[in-house]
Parts: C-alpha cells; sequence; structure tokens
C-alpha cells in the first residue's frame, strides 16, 4: 500500500482519537494472542491494510479509516484501538486459513502422501525443505514476482527463503516433550506444518535475534522490512495468507489441508 500524500491524512475531528491512539500505539497493555504484550506497533501494518489506509497511527486519517471500519462491524465507530476491536480483526484474518476451520471441528490433518523437496537455494542457508508440489510452485511465483517487483527483497537472497515447510508430527510433537512451549501460540501440537502446506518464510530479522524469534522487538523489526510488508499486501494474489503473530509464517490455500 502506498503510503498517502500528508494531507489527505488529515481530516478534522479525530483529534481525541489521535490523543488515544498516539497513547497507547506502545503503551497498551494487551494479550490478544493470549501473551502479554504491550503496544500495537507490531500489528499497525496488518490493520492498515484491513481498514484500508495508508495513514500513519497517529493520524486523522487513520482514526476515520478505522471509525468507518468499526461502524461496518457493529462497533462505537470512535477511532480508537483496542483489544476487543482488535480481536474481531484478528477473528476475520484468522478465518481466512483454511486450517483453522479444521482445527476448530476438532480434526488434525494426516501428513500428506506427496510431498516435494525443494531446491538447495530456496531453503534459507541451503536448509532442505519439503511442501506439497502445488504450494511450493505457487511459492515459487509468488518470491519470483516479489524479487521483480522490489529492488530492495531481491538484494538479499535471504528474503523470501524457506527455513521451515513439511515437519513431521513425530518430529513437531519430540520438540513439545523437549521445549515444553506447544502453548498453541508460539507452537502448536497439531500443526499446519505437518499439511506441507505452510512455510516459514525470511522476511528479515533484528540484531541479536534469530529468523524465528517470537521476542516482541523481533517481530516488530520484521513488520517494518520490506518483504514484510510486500507479503501483507500481494501474498493472497498467490493463495496465502498469514498467522499474524508471526510475520514469517504463510499457508498456501489451494488445497484442502
Amino acid at each position: 500500500m502506498d503510503a498517502p500524500a500528508a494531507g489527505r491524512c488529515r481530516i478534522e475531528g479525530w483529534s481525541a482519537a489521535v490523543e488515544a491512539n498516539t497513547t497507547s500505539l506502545t503503551s497498551l497493555v494487551w494479550s490478544p494472542f493470549g501473551r502479554a504484550e504491550v503496544g500495537w506497533e507490531i500489528y499497525l501494518p496488518l490493520i492498515q491494510r484491513e481498514i484500508a489506509t495508508a495513514c500513519p497511527a497517529t493520524s486523522e486519517g487513520f482514526a476515520a479509516a478505522l471509525a468507518v471500519w468499526q461502524q461496518s462491524r457493529g462497533l462505537p465507530a470512535d477511532g480508537m484501538v483496542s483489544e476487543a476491536g482488535f480481536l474481531i480483526l484478528k477473528s476475520a484474518v484468522q478465518a481466512r486459513r483454511p486450517f483453522v476451520a479444521v482445527i476448530t471441528a476438532g480434526y488434525c490433518p494426516e501428513t500428506p502422501d506427496l510431498i516435494t523437496e525443494a531446491r538447495r537455494e530456496e531453503g534459507f542457508g541451503g536448509k532442505t525443505v519439503w511442501m506439497r508440489p502445488t504450494a511450493l510452485a505457487a511459492w515459487r511465483r509468488m518470491a519470483a514476482a516479489a524479487r521483480a517487483e522490489v529492488p530492495e527483497i531481491a538484494a538479499n537472497s535471504d528474503n523470501l527463503t524457506i527455513f521451515s515447510g513439511y515437519r513431521s508430527p513425530s518430529a513437531d510433537a519430540a520438540r513439545c516433550l523437549t521445549e515444553g512451549n506447544c502453548d498453541g501460540i508460539v507452537r502448536a501440537r497439531c500443526s499446519v506444518h505437518r499439511t506441507g502446506l505452510a512455510a516459514d518464510i525470511y522476511v528479515g530479522h533484528a540484531e541479536g535475534f534469530s529468523a524465528v524469534s517470537t521476542a516482541d522487538p523481533n517481530r516488530l523489526f520484521m513488520t517494518r522490512t520490506a518483504t514484510y510488508r510486500w507479503l501483507l499486501a500481494n501474498a493472497g494474489r498467490f493463495g496465502f495468507v498469514n498467522y499474524p503473530f508471526e510475520p514469517w509464517h504463510w499457508e498456501w490455500t489451494g488445497e484442502t489441508p
């Protein structure tokens, strides 16, 4: 989404919302994914995408766009970001993931019969990666488009490479046991990776953190990269949707989990 001219984000009548959003942007104490967080900067690009604005979070234009979205959902149209409103937005985003519907129905998919190995250069750091053939082909189209459209993405050969695709249920279960962190937020006991339809894609990382660190400073850094922002705006063209807690995690929707 291109940044709008500054004047388009100045709208009279939203001073209270601007003040509230400016404060809560870095101070809201909440748990949108079941883990305590402070501030909503990490989710700003996602919110902007969903309410169809590129105006800054501290602008009248952002508040006005949010109010339109709030009204469409039967919420008080005050233009202020809140946990209650975000949870409704989050539910809409999560509903685009077919795997969520499967899990909600109480079913954990079996491993597909057919998966294929990506080329060595397609795995982050040359890592061996497996995915369903159709999902891998869709990822290839998406990665090629991103690199062609954004020179900044193409300049780093690591961008958009895959560091985790198919993972066997037994391997995931072993990690759950040894690491003790299968909380449904950072790692799930029934992971979409068992379907061969998910790809953890390199979008960058902050200094001192790994490409899969869920630390808030790292996730915030990721959501500011050109790679993540391109994916947020364009991945749907190729059938991919995101798990919004993890900027790197994308799922292909072209096949049933």
